[in-house]
C-alpha cells in the first residue's frame, strides 16, 4: 500500500508545473557505442536491469538532467542509445505493473525495442516475505496460473504489444522443502506453464542449482518455455547451464549477467554505487558470455543479454565491453 506522499509513477501531480523537465540523452558520449552497434547483428538485443540510475548522467543521460525525472522520462533517452535495444522491468518482481504503465513504457521506445518483464514474486516465490526477506508464511498464489494471467500476462500483452519481448519467471531461492524434491517442482512448473495463455515468450530462471535437472528441461520443453541463463554465484558456470538446456527447441537465448562469483548482491551494491564506472571488470565473465552469444547468433537465434550494475559496477559499460569482445570474435571468424 502506498503512503500518502508516494505518488504513482505515471499519476498526475497536484502542480504540473513542478514536473521535472524531459530527460535528454547524452549523445555526445556515444561515438564508440555507435561504431560498436553498427557491427552487431539485429538479432542481438543488449540492455540493462532497469534504467533509473543517476550515476548514468553523462553516460546515458544528459549531465544536466534532473535525477528525479529518470523513472518517468528516462526510458525515452535510454532507448535512443545505439546499443541499448532492450531493458529489464525489474520492478514488476516486487509488485505487478499495470497495463497502462506498460503502455506508457512502450510509447517511449522505437518499434524494434523489446522489454524483458518479470512476473511478480507473488507468483514465483513459495513464501510471503516480511521486510528484509524474512519468510512469514506459505504463499497461496505460488504458481497460480489465474493470478499470473491477471497480474502479469494480460498486462504484458495488452500494454506492450509487439514490444513485449520476454516474460521472465525468476524463482528466488525456494528453500529445502522444494529443493529436496526437484521432480515435484518440475511437475508443478509444467502444469503452471501449460495453463498460461499462449503468445508471450516465457523464460524461467531458478536460483537453486538443485533444481537444474533433466526434469526441469522436460518441464520447459513440454510447457513451451525457454531457460534463462544467469551469471550468478548461486548457480553453476554458464557453459554447464547451457549444456543442460542445449537440446530444447530452437528459440531465443536469454542471458542475465547478474553478479561476480565473489560478491553478494548487497555487498556489490554498496561497493559499486553510484554505478557510474566499472569498479571490478570481469573479463572472464565477458569472454564466457561472448562465446555463448556468438554460438547462438551463428545458429540464427535471437539473443537477449541483460546486464546488472552489480556485475562489474556499471551495466552500460559492461555491455560496451561485451560488444568489443563480440566484434573481435567476429573479426577472427572472418579472417
Amino acid at each position: 500500500m502506498k503512503s500518502s506522499n508516494q505518488l504513482d509513477l505515471f499519476a498526475g501531480t497536484p502542480d504540473e508545473a513542478s514536473e521535472p523537465a524531459p530527460v535528454e540523452p547524452a549523445r555526445d558520449t556515444w561515438p564508440q557505442a555507435r561504431k560498436l552497434a553498427s557491427a552487431l547483428p539485429a538479432r542481438l538485443l543488449l540492455g540493462t536491469s532497469s534504467w533509473s540510475f543517476p550515476g548514468w548522467l553523462g553516460l546515458i543521460y544528459d549531465p544536466a538532467a534532473n535525477p528525479r525525472a529518470l523513472s518517468r522520462h528516462g526510458l525515452h533517452a535510454y532507448a535512443q542509445h545505439p546499443m541499448l535495444r532492450t531493458v529489464g522491468v525489474d520492478s514488476a518482481y516486487h509488485a505487478p505493473v499495470p497495463t497502462e504503465r506498460l503502455r506508457a513504457y512502450a510509447g517511449q521506445v522505437p518499434e524494434d525495442f523489446r522489454f524483458l518483464v518479470k512476473m511478480p514474486a507473488a507468483i514465483t516465490d513459495a513464501v510471503v516475505r516480511a521486510g528484509g526477506g524474512r519468510p512469514v508464511e506459505a504463499n497461496p498464489g505460488f504458481l497460480d496460473p489465474g493470478r499470473a494471467t491477471e497480474q502479469s500476462v494480460r498486462p504484458f500483452v495488452e500494454g506492450l504489444g509487439a514490444r513485449g519481448g520476454v516474460l521472465l519467471l525468476q524463482f528466488p531461492p525456494l528453500g529445502e522443502a522444494i529443493t529436496a524434491n526437484p521432480r515435484r517442482f518440475a511437475e508443478d512448473l509444467y502444469r503452471f506453464l501449460r495453463r498460461l495463455p499462449a503468445g508471450p515468450c516465457y523464460a524461467v530462471e531458478v536460483r537453486d542449482r538443485e533444481l537444474l535437472t533433466r526434469d526441469l528441461v522436460e518441464a520447459l520443453r513440454h510447457g513451451g518455455a525457454r531457460a534463462a541463463l544467469s551469471l550468478h554465484p548461486r548457480l553453476p558456470a554458464l557453459d554447464r547451464q547451457q549444456a543442460l538446456f542445449a537440446d530444447l527447441p530452437p528459440g531465443p537465448l536469454v542471458l542475465r549477467w547478474m553478479l561476480r562469483a565473489n560478491r553478494g548482491y548487497t555487498e556489490a551494491r554498496d561497493i559499486y554505487q553510484p554505478f557510474d564506472r566499472l569498479r571490478e571488470p570481469d573479463p572472464t565473465a565477458r569472454d564466457r558470455i561472448a562465446r555463448l552469444v556468438s554460438e547462438a547468433l551463428n545458429a540464427g537465434r535471437e539473443v537477449y543479454v541483460i546486464a546488472n550494475n552489480k556485475a562489474e559496477g556499471c551495466a552500460p559499460l559492461s555491455l560496451m565491453g561485451l560488444a568489443e569482445v563480440l566484434t573481435d570474435i567476429s573479426k577472427d571468424t572472418r579472417s
